[in-house]
């Protein structure tokens, strides 16, 4: 199975489960439960999912193991764009070609789906049907989880984006921001994975942590350029988005040139750290490939 086929099975598969989830919750609130569900199946790439699985099948992960991770990293993103979404953040009516959910519903709403999503990422670590290695180690995970989403990773990312809103910012400023907003839940997805697998030598560890913390970093360096030089019907919002809105983008701070230079570095040491590694990794390139060409 190529690497587009694979991200299709594995989106189906993560959305029918987040739906599942969310449909055994009671039905008291159903504006707000309709707005979860709105938000974790608005189209998602699910990119991270993907990545859990490639690592996942690469290490023997079992599969229950790999939907929990999976699933609890996908409400904390939906939350994320829930939130950023919203007029007191980056004010967007659009999120890959659909209303925002603040548009969907209303800002109230949108503000407890997020709330939701989050938490519920938590009690899918909790509580989710896990090997019984795994479950000595779910609080490990809770920790992890924890630490990328909030102060110490996206959540202070994001903060960084805001205060740099419509200022000039350095590339080491700009790096450091999407390591954080972008990056740590990419790094979260291996972190999370291989901390499931038994023996596991440290120096693999490291190398496939490192591997998602510079995929992390290319992505949103793909995702500057196509907001330059995508095509908006494709990438779900209209080009030149992120400079109009006096976003700092790598683009904008390096040139184009120097941009896709960058991408092309952190494409090739991802590969090298795939290379260290005694496993087949020929999906995980080819992940690698898709994260760094992708055209969405």
């Amino acid at each position: 199975m190529n690497i587009d086929s694979l991200r299709q099975k594995i989106k189906q598969n993560t959305d029918e489960s987040l739906l599942q989830y969310v449909a055994q919750l009671p039905d008291h609130a159903p504006q707000l439960r309709a707005a979860m569900e709105y938000s974790l199946l608005a189209g998602g790439k699910r990119m991270r999912p993907l990545l859990v699985h490639l690592i996942g099948n690469t290490l023997d992960i079992p599969g229950q193991d790999q939907a929990a991770i999976s699933m609890a990293i996908e409400c904390i993103h939906a939350y994320s764009l829930a939130h950023d979404d919203l007029p007191a953040m980056d004010d967007d009516d659009l999120r890959r070609g659909k209303p925002t959910c603040h548009i969907q519903f209303d800002e109230a709403t949108a503000i407890l789906a997020g709330d939701a999503l989050q938490t519920m990422a938590f009690s899918i670590l909790a509580e989710a049907p896990m090997s019984k290695f795994a479950q000595d180690k779910r609080a490990i995970l809770v920790s992890i989880l924890a630490r990328t989403s909030g102060y110490m990773g996206m959540c202070g990312g994001q903060a960084i984006d805001l205060a740099s809103t419509g200022k000039t910012i350095d590339i080491d400023a700009l790096t450091r921001l999407h390591r954080l907003k972008t990056g740590a839940l990419l790094q979260a997805c291996a972190e999370m994975i291989t901390l499931l697998a038994e023996e596991l030598d440290p120096g693999h560890r490291n190398a496939l942590v490192r591997y998602a913390s510079d995929i992390g970093l290319a992505f949103q360096i793909q995702d500057d350029i196509l907001d330059v030089e995508g095509d908006a019907a494709v990438i779900g919002k209209p080009q030149g988005s992120d400079i109009e809105a006096g976003k700092n983008t790598f683009p904008a701070l390096l040139g184009m040139t120097q941009a896709k230079a960058e991408l092309a570095r952190l494409h090739d040491s991802a590969l090298q750290a795939l290379d260290s590694l005694p496993y087949n990794t020929e999906l995980l390139s080819a992940f690698t490939d898709l994260m760094v060409k992708r055209t969405f």
